[in-house]
Order: C-alpha cells, then structure tokens, then sequence
C-alpha cells in the first residue's frame, strides 16, 4: 500500500510517500513562501522523483492539528481533493501525536507547539508495548499549567516541538533535572510519521472520509476571537 502524507500544521511544509512500511521519499520546506505556493510542487517533485502519479497512491495521510489555522486548511484541503477525484480513503493524524511518534523514550512524552501569549498546543504519551498511548488529550493551555501538571508527574519527561527554543530555559528552572529536551532534528514535524501513524490507523477510522475530515484547531482562529470581541463590545 502506497501512502502520500503532508503536514502543514507549523511553518514547515513536509511530504512523504511509504510503501507498506518502506519509506520511498520524504521531502521538508522551511522558507518564507506560504504552503499554498510550495505544496503542491513539492508534492510532484516528490511522485516524480519516484514515478509516481497521484493516481498510484491508496492512502492519503494528513496532520490535522492543532497548529496554523491557514497551513491546517490548506494541507488538508489538497489532501482531501486528491482523495476525492481518484476515490482512496483519507487519515486524519493529530499533529501532536505525530511529533510524539518522532521520540524513543521511556517516560512521558511532552510535545508542544507554540500557540503564542504564553500558551501551547499539547498532549501527554506514552510507549506501552510498542504502541504510543495518549495520556492526556490534546489541547491549549498556559504553559504555566502544562508545568503545573508535568510537575506533580514521577516519571522522566522528554519534551520536544518548536515550543522548546520559545520555553526551554523557563522550563528548565520549573521542572530540573526530571525533563529532557529532543534534539532539533525530532522538533520538527515529519510527515513519515504521519503516514506511519495513518497506516496504523486506517482499519479504525470508520466513518471518516473526504468529505467530513476537518482540522482540529483546539480553539478559535484570532479573527474569530476579534469578531466576537467588537460584538461583544457592540452590545
């Protein structure tokens, strides 16, 4: 089974394509230009270094969120179109989820994501048996909070994501010598663990297709919030 996944969710833009569990190609851009410019040319230079079409891949994979609001719809937007004209299922990957798939570790696994004023998109796993478990639900939160949390945890903590360069040191002096920071090459979103983790997924995601997938944004875009801040100001 030939697998096509991107993730958008973060500056960088990444593609990959597997083969069952070979990796056949994977290709990552961090640049000024916006995913809307760069995907899709990616994407084929990608299948076209491997003669491929877009009509050879069975599985479309796709990281959902959280992360940019304009990078989220525009990944997912291309990916669902792809599935939709040639009619191959879809996978839907939490961001969060996939950033933890990048680490080996025995302890909790931390990923975060900044999500600006002091706070970040986060989640809490674990490796159980050769599978990553989620311990606690992605979600949006202060990182004073997250700390609060990880601080009443007995195990080691490894953290990763492109929260660390923001919070590292601040980290560092809450939570000591119980956390350890990825190196830089695992804080990057890869989408090889996107299509890793919607292999894993895909016999278990009834009902989800090109037609409802939708982003995981966590909480409300800025436009939004500023939309309801003038109304509530109106009133």
């Amino acid at each position: 089974m030939k697998v096509l996944a991107v993730d958008t969710s973060t500056v960088i833009a990444t593609c990959a394509v597997m083969e069952d569990e070979n990796m056949l190609g994977e290709y990552s851009l961090n640049q000024k230009m916006s995913h809307s410019e760069n995907l899709v040319p990616m994407i084929k230079e990608v299948l076209d270094s491997l003669n491929l079409k877009v009509s050879d891949i069975d599985l479309f994979a796709v990281a959902v969120g959280p992360g940019s609001f304009t990078g989220l719809r525009i990944g997912i937007a291309t990916m669902k179109a792809f599935a939709h004209v040639y009619d191959k299922p879809i996978v839907g990957v939490s961001t969060l989820e996939a950033l933890a798939f990048n680490l080996s570790f025995n302890g909790l696994i931390v990923p975060i994501i900044d999500a600006r004023r002091n706070r970040v998109y986060t989640g809490i796993y674990k490796w159980e048996k050769g599978l990553l478990k989620n311990i606690m639900e992605p979600t949006a939160m202060e990182i004073d909070s997250l700390l609060e949390i990880l601080l009443k945890e007995d195990e080691p903590i490894m953290m990763n994501g492109n929260g660390v360069s923001i919070h590292r040191e601040y980290i560092k002096d809450r939570l000591g010598d119980k956390v350890y920071f990825a190196k830089n090459i695992h804080n990057n979103c890869r989408a090889l663990s996107i299509a890793e983790l919607a292999l894993e997924k895909k016999d278990h995601m009834e009902g989800v297709n090109y037609y409802n997938l939708v982003p995981e944004y966590l909480r409300e875009s800025q436009a939004q919030r500023e939309l309801k801040k003038k109304e509530s100001d109106a009133q």
